[in-house]
């Protein structure tokens, strides 16, 4: 084979390879947009036992076309509490059964018509207006970037057929099992797409340069790299969030291993479906895919205790993250006893407050390890705090409408604006984060007695949050009024520390950016000093 020639089929892959990827991601989002970005509600709404969750994962994949996308977003919701960990472990068996849609559509050969369907999109990007229609328009245009770069790919690999080597690797292959496994692992890690990965091996087989027997155990290889993204995401976050990880790793390993052991009667099965559906060899590939992930399903789903069992037991640890759904908000009460109603509102609210406690402690954390650690869990008890906030508020709404004394309006309205306020804390403490990130980022540097001045002013914020709730909790009067003097203290605190920065600023001992962020943070605890003494007060407007 000539020199040019090689050239012009690596030149064809790769860039065919990238146009792939760039459809599969961009036909996502369109549908994802499309879908009105609610994805995470369905999997959070949606996945009450893990038979929903299969069905959610399903259907999210399908619309996010990347099962490792749904993973990625799962191990979010578990990590902020959000999902259990069995309902996480249905969540990714659907996730790759939704993940065959992908190669069931690259199965149909109509990459004739990539160049009207690539032109159709953009006319509909740039020609209108309306974001739904903007966002059909990013669908067409991804659907057809797909199959123009398949088509390129193809053109690539059609050389691979006459090149012994690769034929001598494709018999190896067949009676090696595990190097084809191992491949397509590689591949796809390499590649950060199983829907990729397996896209090229459905050009391969396509194009004569692998037979089916020596595809499969690649097909499984795919399987099992879909899942390092997984690990990826989990490093570093909550131990439930690490237990799903390691689910989908184990999932995706003992499929394999079955499948490898019955790898005769499997390629049997595939050949049997190819010649009765008299199937092209994308779509023999699309078939075995599916029916590899749906049988795996299926099998281990019985087993979905045992799995979690399994993980707990290999990931050891106490998960320390907050449960985010609400444990108090009991529907019977709103009718039967609207008053009880509005007690179980302020037991949800104080949960909430154990939630900002801790969110602020990590945030503390955060700002002097650097660890990314500590910033996710922050985060993730910020995203809590949204999330009973609604609960509470949507709950409170419905108790309105009810008929309550004027006793039970008072504890009503404290109730909700202490909601509110709680909600502003989680917010300041979310900018904090934020601003770390950013001088991590930017590589700033803090002088040491800056951080002593946001050291001490933090604790002193974290005490005053803490007194507020507790306060509010008990009706504590006394105890609102010392939380009322340390907010006093915390604005001295500001006012002066502000001083002490300009003084810093003029003898050139900090920069000018490190002198922004250390502003920007004590404004944002002096806010959440404000929101605290908002709290506080409301315990002493009832008394």
């Amino acid at each position: 084979m000539e020199e040019v020639s090689v050239q012009q089929m690596i030149f064809l892959f790769v860039g065919g390879l990238g146009l792939f990827l760039f459809g599969i991601k961009y036909m996502g989002d369109g549908l994802q947009r499309s879908a009105g970005d609610k994805l995470r509600d369905i999997l959070d709404r949606f996945t009450t036992n893990p038979f929903m969750g299969v069905l959610a994962g399903i259907v999210v994949t399908v619309l996010l076309q990347t099962s490792t996308g749904t993973t990625v977003l799962t191990i979010g919701l578990v990590n902020a509490g959000f999902m259990t960990l069995r309902q996480a472990i249905g969540v990714i068996m659907g996730a790759n059964v939704g993940t065959t849609v992908t190669a069931f559509i690259i199965g149909i050969d109509i990459s004739a018509y990539a160049l009207p369907i690539l032109a159709v999109g953009t006319f509909l990007l740039f020609f209108f207006k309306n974001k739904k229609v903007v966002y059909f328009g990013q669908t067409v245009f991804g659907f057809g970037a797909i199959f123009y770069g398949l088509e390129l790919m193809s053109d690539g690999l059609r050389p691979l057929r006459g090149m012994q080597a690769f034929q001598d690797l494709t018999v190896t292959m067949s009676d090696i099992p595990l190097l084809g496994v191992a491949i397509g692992t590689i591949f796809t890690v390499s590649v950060q797409s199983s829907t990729a990965a397996i896209g090229v091996l459905q050009s391969l087989h396509a194009e004569g340069a692998i037979e089916l027997q020596a595809a499969l155990p690649v097909l499984f290889g795919d399987n099992i790299g879909t899942t390092i993204t997984a690990v990826l995401a989990a490093m570093g976050a909550s131990v439930a969030a690490k237990r799903a990880a390691a689910s989908h790793v184990i999932f995706n390993l003992l499929g394999t291993t079955v499948f490898l052991i019955l790898l005769i009667p499997f390629t049997m099965a595939v050949e049997w479906f190819r010649d009765v559906l008299v199937l092209e060899p994308r779509m023999t590939i699309a078939f075995a895919h599916g029916i590899f992930n749906v049988s795996n399903t299926v099998i281990q789903f019985p087993f979905i205790a045992l799995l979690a069992l399994i993980v707990t037991k290999l990931v050891p640890g106490e998960d320390s993250v907050v449960d985010s759904k609400p444990k108090h908000l009991d529907p019977i009460f709103l009718e039967q006893s609207p008053s009880m109603a509005i007690s179980q509102a302020k037991a949800e609210t104080l949960r909430m407050g154990e939630v900002a406690i801790k969110g602020l402690e990590q945030t503390r954390e955060y700002l002097n390890s650097n660890q990314p650690k500590n910033a996710e869990i922050a985060l993730s008890l910020e995203d809590a705090i949204n999330n009973l906030d609604k609960k509470i508020t949507n709950y409170l709404v419905q108790v309105s409408s009810q008929d309550i004394t004027q006793a039970d309006s008072n504890v009503h309205s404290t109730v909700v604006d202490v909601v509110r306020d709680m909600e502003r804390i989680g917010d300041h403490f979310e900018n904090i984060v934020e601003l770390n990130e950013y001088k991590i980022a930017n590589k700033v540097h803090l002088t040491e007695q800056a951080m002593e001045d946001l050291n001490e002013m933090f604790d002193l914020t974290v005490e005053t949050v803490t007194q507020a709730i507790k306060a509010f909790e008990d009706g504590d009067v006394e105890l609102a009024k010392k939380a009322m003097e340390k907010e006093n203290k915390i604005d001295e605190m500001e006012r002066v520390y502000r001083k002490k920065h300009i003084h810093r600023l003029n003898e050139g001992k900090c920069s000018g950016t490190a002198g922004i962020i250390f502003v920007d943070i004590i404004s944002n605890l002096e806010r959440i000093g404000d929101h605290a003494l908002n709290i506080a007060q409301e315990v002493n407007h009832e008394e």
